[in-house]
């Protein structure tokens, strides 16, 4: 029987993959296969087929090759639909893995994977040749309890399938327990990942376990372990002269925190004199936390395990026990501390003409938060100023000197996202009965502008002695990324420029300089912000772009964030002479894997916050289905239209539910428009949405367009 075409192409592959195969010329190929003459063409035609799949490439002397086989190596992400993504390091783009050619890998597994040939789409494709890791080793979900077994419903959309469990290895969980699984099978060829309960967190109704279950998800660190909660008391011990001697003094300047109202953990104090001549003596006083948390201490290992405190919405998880971090290292008002200050002296332009990083010891004046503070800065609040008239000078001009440091920075092309993050206000059982801005005022602004300069000044003086050191970075926007944002703006009348398909980040702090007071200032600042890049921690100062400098650090919260905690170590061994040889060695060594944990767990903090964020955000809609908002297109893709509400929650209008036409999804205008009619749906368009539905699982709201 004759072979078909796809026959004869298998066949040639086989062959020109077997060991023993030589590269060979076509004719060479041809004579060997014994091609007769009048099927030459089609012969040609399965070689090209061959080199345009990939299977085949051809040597500069026209011999017929196999391809070599690319391994690469990445982390698995899972979908629930089957198939996944591999994020290799170091690549900006992702490779698609096929649901076929997953091959056993379950979400965040470390695989190797061989690109396949052929490219559909935009996405090289892959198939996963070997799990080297298992990422999960316990997963959270919803337990459903059936006759003689269970199943648990994962939270995490990224895992495919449910858990089976079987009736013993339940732990006596009934029907919508939220429960912590431990994995024992991870399922492949079409079956499920098994497992056994581990733990109970209460039923999905009960207060405060929706929350939990998030913290469990992320495997948030929430108790310490007791002999890190007894080192904390050992250490946590009141300022002796011994802990004073050979400090700097700073008891008699006048010093102040300025924090939220709620802010437990006070880290950073602030000073400012001006001198005769004009000059202004800026104090940013940091508490020295590493006098009580020693390197390679329990203490150490837990926070270095944390990596940074995370901010839930009905809750903090501290990186240090709260004897630390809201005691000792706490700059409390009143009381004697240790801190690290970094004293800048800045003449009337801001240009920074000196400045000294000193171990100090310090006492707080006054605690005031930012609302007061605000009261006095921008409304001259008579009560509020004669409450703290003994503060007001040195706030005032503290005030101007933020002014020209701020003006300063914007000169240098700085980029301010001038924009409210949400405060999500819940009831006594954990539920949310208020969405509102955070305010950003003068007071806020201060410190910021205060601390920038801080982290900067640390940075640079560091970066000039060549020491080892952890720097924050920030790589240059992501090309495709600012296209889209130039389509976005263009819609309300705004553009950027780019140069080589780059942006200057003058451009980026032009734009939002020009949208500042409108009505969608919120939307396309956030937008702007999500055409960047990441900031993270790395050993090598590259430069931060969104601050248009070329040194920036984290220096100025070492209670809560790892990389602040490890830099004041190097900063102190400087100081007193300690950083020599072995030392400058022993940083070197240890700073990369340092850099990439805490920017993992920064990362992993911020989901977890913003997974909280959405599931606040979904229960708050709940209440208001069937009502009727405005609000702006933030987004448009072929699946349907995102509608951002001015307190910040964001909805979908699935394409099916456009409703009097049949839309397409325009890619290169990102615009949805109805063939018939040629109405359009398009970025940043004013939209009346209705509430249509609450998706509790996934955390995602429904919208539908409102009727007129």
């Amino acid at each position: 029987m004759a072979k078909s075409f796809e026959e004869r192409k298998k066949m040639i592959y086989d062959l020109t993959h077997e060991s023993f195969y030589v590269p060979m010329k076509e004719k060479e190929l041809a004579i060997m296969l014994q091609v007769s003459p009048e099927d030459r063409p089609e012969f040609k035609q399965i070689l090209e087929e061959l080199l345009m799949e990939g299977s085949l490439q051809i040597t500069k002397r026209g011999r017929y090759e196999p391809v070599k086989e690319t391994i690469l190596t990445g982390t698995f992400i899972g979908n629930a639909k089957g198939f996944g993504f591999v994020e290799v390091k170091g690549q900006t783009e992702d490779y698609y893995v096929p649901e076929s050619k997953v091959n056993g890998a379950f979400h965040q597994d470390t695989v190797q994977i061989k690109l396949l040939p052929g490219c559909r789409g935009k996405r090289q494709e892959v198939e996963v040749v070997k799990v080297l890791e298992r990422g999960l080793k316990t997963v959270v979900g919803t337990y459903q309890a059936s006759k003689n077994f269970g199943f648990v419903i994962p939270d995490d959309t990224k895992i495919c399938g449910d858990i089976f469990i079987q009736k013993e290895r339940s732990k006596g969980a009934v029907d919508g327990h939220k429960v912590v699984v431990e994995l024992t099978k991870y399922g492949s060829g079409g079956k499920n990942a098994e497992g056994k309960v581990i733990e109970i967190l209460g039923h999905i109704t009960d207060p405060g376990v929706d929350i939990m279950s998030i913290i469990k998800g992320f495997d948030l660190p929430l108790e310490f372990p007791e002999r890190v909660l007894n080192q904390a008391e050992r250490v946590a011990k009141e300022v002796s002269d011994a802990d004073m001697a050979g400090r700097e003094d700073l008891r008699s300047l006048q010093m102040v925190t300025i924090d939220g109202i709620d802010a437990k953990d006070l880290d950073d104090a602030v000073s400012l004199t001006i001198s005769d001549d004009g000059i202004y003596h800026l104090g940013v006083h940091i508490a020295d936390v590493t006098n009580y948390v020693q390197e390679n201490s329990a203490l150490d290992r837990e926070a270095l395990v944390r990596g940074t405190s995370v901010y839930l919405v009905d809750r903090v998880i501290p990186m240090l026990p709260r004897v630390l971090s809201n005691g000792m290292c706490s700059l409390n008002a009143g009381e004697d501390r240790l801190a690290l200050s970094c004293l800048m002296d800045y003449n009337a332009k801001g240009e920074l003409i000196d400045y000294h990083i000193v171990e100090s010891v310090i006492n707080v004046d006054k605690r005031m938060n930012y609302h007061d503070v605000a009261l006095i800065l921008e409304d001259r609040d008579e009560a509020q100023m004669k409450e703290d008239e003994a503060f007001v000078p040195m706030l005032l001009q503290m005030h101007d000197l933020a002014g020209i440091l701020r003006k300063k920075r914007k000169a240098r092309g700085s980029i301010d996202f001038d924009f409210d993050e949400c405060k999500i206000v819940l009831n006594d059982k954990g539920e949310p009965i208020e969405i509102k801005p955070y305010e950003r005022n003068a007071a806020t602004k201060l410190i910021e502008d205060f601390m920038l300069a801080a982290n900067e000044t640390v940075a640079q003086h560091f970066y000039w002695l060549e020491l080892p050191f952890v720097y924050r970075t920030h790589d240059k926007p992501d090309p495709e990324k600012i296209k889209k944002l130039a389509t976005f703006i263009h819609n309300f009348g705004y553009s950027i420029k780019t140069t080589q398909e780059e942006v200057h980040p003058k451009e980026l702090q032009k734009l939002l300089s020009s949208i500042e007071g409108s009505e969608e200032e919120n939307l396309i600042a956030r937008l702007t912000l999500r055409s960047m890049k990441r900031a993270q921690y790395y050993p090598e100062c590259i430069g931060h772009f969104g601050l248009a400098c070329q040194f920036y650090c984290h220096f100025t919260s070492p209670i809560r964030r790892y990389p602040d905690l490890q830099i004041h170590r190097i900063i102190k061994e400087h100081i007193r002479g300690r950083l020599k040889g072995d030392r400058i060695a022993h940083y070197q060594a240890i700073l990369p894997d340092v850099c990439v944990q805490t920017s993992k767990l920064e990362r992993r903090a911020d989901e977890a916050e913003r997974e909280t964020d959405k599931l606040k955000k979904a229960q708050y809609m709940q209440a208001h289905i069937g009502e009727v908002f405005e609000g702006v297109i933030s987004s448009v893709t072929s699946w349907g239209i995102y509608v951002e509400l001015p307190n910040t929650i964001e909805g979908m209008i699935h394409v099916s539910d456009l409703q009097g036409d049949y839309f397409v999804f325009r890619e290169e205008s990102y615009e949805m428009v109805g063939e018939t009619t040629g109405l359009c749906y398009k970025l940043g368009q004013s939209v009346k949405i209705q509430v249509k539905d609450v998706d509790m699982m996934m955390r995602t709201v429904a919208f539908i367009v409102a009727e007129d």
